[in-house]
């Protein structure tokens, strides 16, 4: 069973593909997805840009496919320092619920709405 896309998830999404501009492996720009390092099933990261690259279909399903590659590749581009952090945030606990969701939703959507409006604003993430 597939996890529910909410608004708070494509919002979030959109402002992470517009920050990284390009798959962070390869650097296709074409149907670009939003990869989480942490699955979506984690709630206290869900919503976390510190939790997603940007990746073509082929690199998301790579790492997918084979996550100590994906690992490797994240200490790479990320550092061990950044992995480390997640880690820790993954210990923590969030629950949603549809108000929650609706407030994230309207956080990204104004997040990528001043990075439209300035090319070298920097999002600032939800959590």
């Amino acid at each position: 069973m597939s996890i529910k896309r909410t608004a708070a998830d494509d919002w979030c999404s959109k402002v992470v593909r517009a920050r990284d501009g390009a798959c962070v492996r390869c650097g296709n720009d074409m149907h670009l997805q939003a990869c989480h390092i942490y699955g979506r099933r984690m709630k206290v990261l869900r919503y976390s840009l510190d939790n997603l690259v940007t990746g073509c279909p082929s690199c998301h399903r790579r790492w997918t496919e084979n996550p100590l590659e994906f690992n490797d590749f994240l200490e790479m581009y990320l550092g061990e320092g950044h992995l480390a952090i997640l880690r820790e945030k993954s210990q923590g606990h969030m629950k949603t619920n549809a108000k929650l969701r609706k407030e994230i939703a309207a956080h990204y959507r104004a997040e990528f709405r001043k990075m439209e409006e300035d090319y070298d604003y920097q999002p600032i993430s939800f959590n």
